[in-house]
């Protein structure tokens, strides 16, 4: 059985935050039993559904054009999308109620979605996708509000 590499490196990004854990900084919310399930629900929910569906448009319109000098296409592109903005839907309800996705701080579900979403704003011509979701738009601009997020990113490379 073939495991998904963004849920591989999910299992060794929790083992390690549980390896060095910080007293300062529980991203897993293990201290709260309540906390910790919702991020371990958005951690599956990213793994699962919003990872799945965004990715492939990074692909199309990054990756094989870039990388490999494939033409994106957009059929396919259009198909994701529709699917993308059901995901989205999902994450707008969430979002509308919470700050961050497990609840009013920022935890280890927020981050893991990080590299696809960075992706896709960054190397896409879908960054107006978020638009149609205000809270998510919110959520995003957010996390990338942050010094440590804006660290990461510059270190990303979108331009080949």
């Amino acid at each position: 059985m073939a495991i998904s590499s963004s849920l591989e490196s999910c299992a060794i990004a929790k083992y390690v935050l549980r390896k060095y854990k910080s007293e300062q900084v529980d991203l897993l919310r293990e201290s709260n039993l309540k906390e910790a399930a919702m991020v371990d629900i958005w951690t599956e929910v990213e793994g699962h559904q919003y990872h799945p569906v965004l990715s492939p448009i990074v692909l199309e319109c990054f990756i094989y054009p870039t990388l490999r000098g494939l033409p994106t296409n957009q059929r396919n592109v259009d198909e994701i999308l529709e699917k993308a903005k059901k995901v989205l839907e999902i994450y707008e309800a969430c979002l509308s109620k919470h700050k961050y996705l497990a609840g009013d701080f920022v935890s280890f579900a927020d981050l893991n979605h990080f590299a696809c979403t960075f992706y896709l704003m960054d190397a896409t011509p879908y960054v107006s996708l978020f638009d149609l979701y205000p809270h998510v738009k919110a959520w995003w601009e957010d996390m990338m509000s942050r010094p440590s997020m804006k660290k990461l990113g510059a270190g990303m490379t979108t331009r080949v």
